[in-house]
């Protein structure tokens, strides 16, 4: 029958199912078998055949005819599960199935009067119709579609290659161990099967159907307790899931072993389709909503140094019951950490190497769903966070994720990008190591629009940060006090600043030290004590190679003594206001010499009007988000966390109670009656007395003088000849007792936890869009809005 025809018949099913008002029996297989036995549609014809107003007819008018299309389909792929799809046909029929589901189920998940449905037991329907075993016919309808989903994923010669030779019988689908099956080399198997485009599509399309399973989550609106486990991913990753293990390292080692460059060889992707990519995109996405998971609310692995002959760390406790968390988790041989690290770090490259040779590699499109991965990876098993930490690999993943952070800070499409780019160098800043990392030389030269600099990677850092802070969009304004505090984190061990990333921190201080940012915002005067406490940090711990930075703030040294004098009476408050009113410009741009871009490099854009994006729920202040730890004398760090209800010397909120902070700001500040915020002397004396000055005060009072003495006894104005002095000179005893360096480490808490899920999903919905499984239904878990 040719494709036409084909189309035509499933075409007239569709139609009779829409049109039928009174039930058709569940053993009608005449009628029933048009939707899968003699068609054979791909699954954009599917979605093309089955248009959605014709869904939801049926399930408003024909509620039976819907509920028995599932039943039938779901048994279908039951039955092919179990025979093992030796035949076409058997084969045919699954996809055809897979297919429809995929269609069907989200307008299933949208309507809460259907959502139970595939939770409830179909009466008398036991395995293909063999009543046997009572309690097998028990099973809800979901979790037989998710065993048969498992099976079909390890079925030999359908979507992993068989073992066994021509001669002998086809492998028995039960005594099969699929361990032996799994799809990729890596994490816990040696051996790489032969590639097979067949089973790569057809994994494809199963993991499409699993991933619509799982997608309940978006019709549910964001619940502030996100301790709702999903029970689609709840059940696929429980011990019921005989192939939880196999799958687990089959979707990891598929994403991690993936090269999109294809043997080095470049162009190479233009002559072959590379049908691996859709595969590994759909693993990827796979991979993370298995992982939704909230570790604060969970116990998690203990991190002890165990080591045992397998892939997986015994650990005990058990861990989370979710196996997909557990096994995660637990992987610990070095082997598997450079493994992941690498595949990773190679895939987040690969949009960057486009700008060498344009078009000359495949340019991957799953930069976010790797980012996310990398996440759960981090703050899952605390020891690959330390393995990554432990060699300058971890650079690889930075200059990436500074590229995008970079690439995005014009587009409001991609807050979500911003955001975990941002949440990921906050995690890795709590770390000592990662401050030490940073200080080697930068000589990748990616292209990127940031001004040329020689330095080292904490200086790139630092220029991306100030091009995201004053020529970013508006909506990144909540990340600043982020992007702030993983500068404090690094400050104490970078041995040497660059003059361009020490005048750009200047800069930001200058344009967060004027009166009316300071005054016009309760939170804004963080900013300051942020950038002050990173400058004290630098001076009082790595003093002898920053000779850049204490030019730079002996040049600036204006700025010190007007926040020291910041008026606090309430016409110059009043007045500092005014001049707000007048200037609508968030940040001043002036006062930074921009100097030109790299070569090659293509300026941030904003988003092209019309593209569409999904909301995200607010992510928790910095004061949630992490949480304090001193450094001691040997390195070790001390929490400094369940403190006295009251702010700390930094002006900066500590662990108050929810809300101690804001009330404590309303009462100095009065608010008007059109509920603007409006700044009172009380406010601004309560947070000036704390600003650490005192540090920079004795550097400008000991240095200025024998600056100012070498440029009048020599004539200079002449940069180089002061940077000599200064390189030579010593404040030692000159300056107060160092102070003990905090580290504000990343906690995890349910607000980001709350944030991942809703961003995730988000970017799935966004990213399938052939077929569009989810366009155009009635999601809860965020708005789908257009630039």
């Amino acid at each position: 029958m040719g494709s036409a025809d084909s189309k035509l018949n499933f075409r007239k099913a569709v139609i009779q199912l829409t049109t039928k008002t009174q039930p058709v029996e569940a053993t009608d297989d005449a009628f029933w078998d048009q939707f899968w036995a003699d068609t054979a549609t791909s699954v954009q014809d599917v979605f093309a055949l089955v248009p959605a107003a014709e869904i939801r007819a049926v399930r408003e008018e024909s509620p039976s005819n819907l509920a028995t299309l599932c039943y039938k389909a779901v048994e279908k792929l039951v039955q092919g599960a179990e025979s093992g799809c030796h035949s076409e046909k058997e084969k045919q029929i699954v996809l055809n199935c897979s297919r429809l589901l995929t269609r069907v189920l989200p307008y299933i998940f949208e309507d809460p009067d259907w959502r139970g449905f595939f939770w409830s037991t179909v009466p008398g329907a036991g395995r293909g119709g063999q009543g046997e075993d009572d309690d097998e016919n028990a099973r809800p309808l979901a979790e037989s579609l998710l065993l048969a989903i498992a099976d079909l994923l390890f079925c030999p010669d359908f979507t992993v290659q068989s073992h066994r030779r021509s001669t002998d019988s086809a492998e028995d689908v039960h005594s099969l161990d699929s361990c032996e099956y799994i799809w990729e080399a890596g994490v816990g198997f040696a051996h790489s099967p032969q590639p097979n485009y067949i089973h790569d599509v057809n994994r494809m399309e199963l993991l499409k159907l699993l991933l619509t399973c799982f997608s309940e989550a978006m019709y549910l609106p964001p619940a502030p307790d996100s301790g709702s486990t999903n029970p689609w991913v709840q059940f696929f990753c429980s011990t019921e899931n005989r192939h939880a293990l196999p799958l687990f390292t089959s979707l990891l080692n598929t994403v991690c072993a993936y090269d999109p460059v294809g043997y080095g060889i470049p162009y190479n992707h233009l002559l072959f389709s590379d049908y691996r990519e859709p595969l590994v995109e759909e693993a990827a996405q796979v991979l993370i909503v298995t992982l939704d998971h909230d570790s604060a609310t969970s116990a998690s692995p203990t991190v002890d140094g165990t080591t045992t002959g397998t892939a997986m760390d015994d650990a005990d406790p058990p861990g989370p019951e979710n196996l997909f968390v557990n096994y995660l988790s637990r992987i610990h041989r070095e082997e598997d950490f450079q493994f992941i690290l690498k595949g990773i770090a190679r895939l987040l490259s690969n949009p960057l190497l486009q700008t060498y040779l344009p078009n000359s590699t495949k340019k991957i499109q799953f930069h976010q769903e790797l980012l996310v991965l990398f996440w759960k990876l981090c703050d899952f098993n605390k020891k690959f966070l330390f393995f990554v930490l432990k060699s300058s690999d971890v650079l690889d993943i930075l200059v990436p994720t500074l590229y995008f952070l970079n690439d995005a800070r014009a587009d409001q499409s991609r807050v979500g990008l911003m955001h975990i780019g941002v949440f990921i160098l906050l995690l890795l800043s709590g770390e000592r190591n990662f401050g030490v990392r940073l200080n080697k030389p930068y000589s990748v030269r990616v292209p990127m629009d940031i001004p040329v600099f020689t330095g080292t990677h904490a200086d790139l850092l630092i220029v991306v940060f100030h091009k995201i802070i004053t020529s970013g969009h508006q909506r990144l304004q909540p990340l600043f006090d982020c992007l702030l505090t993983i500068v404090v984190n690094v400050s104490p061990y970078l041995k040497s600043l660059s003059m361009v990333a020490a005048n750009k921190l200047l800069h930001l201080l200058e344009a967060f030290s004027t009166t009316w940012f300071l005054f016009s915002a309760a939170q804004n005067h963080h900013l300051v004590f942020f950038l002050l406490e990173a400058f004290n940090n630098i001076i009082q711990y790595q003093f002898d190679g920053n000779s850049n930075l204490v030019y730079a703030i002996i040049r600036k040294r204006s700025v010190f003594h007007q926040l020291a004098n910041l008026p606090t009476d309430p016409p110059a408050i009043h007045k500092a206001l005014q001049r707000r009113r007048r200037t609508a410009e968030p940040l001043s741009r002036t006062g930074s010499q921009e100097g030109a871009s790299m070569e090659g490099s293509r300026p941030a854009a904003p988003a092209e009007p019309g593209t569409l994006k999904t909301s995200l729920v607010a992510t928790p202040g910095i004061d949630k988000l992490t949480e304090k730890s001193q450094v001691s004398e040997d390195g070790t760090l001390r929490s400094l966390e369940p403190t006295s209800q009251q702010s700390s010397a930094d002006g900066s909120p500590t662990a108050e109670e929810p809300g101690q902070a804001w009330r404590e700001q309303r009462r100095l500040s009065s608010a008007s009656a059109s509920g603007q915020w409006s700044p009172t002397s009380e406010w601004v004396l309560s947070w000036k007395s704390k600003l650490p000055l005192q540090t920079i005060m004795r550097l400008l009072q000991v240095l200025v003088p024998q600056v100012e003495k070498i440029c009048i006894d020599k004539g200079l104005t002449d940069e180089s000849e002061i940077l000599r002095f200064l390189q030579h000179g010593t404040l030692v005893g000159l300056l107060p007792v160092p102070h003990p360096i905090l580290i504000r480490k990343y906690q995890a808490n349910s607000g980001t936890a709350m944030w991942f899920r809703t961003y995730m999903w988000g970017v799935i919905y966004l990213r399938n869009v052939d077929p569009p499984v989810w366009y155009d239904t009635d999601v809860k878990l965020f708005e789908i809005q257009r630039v």
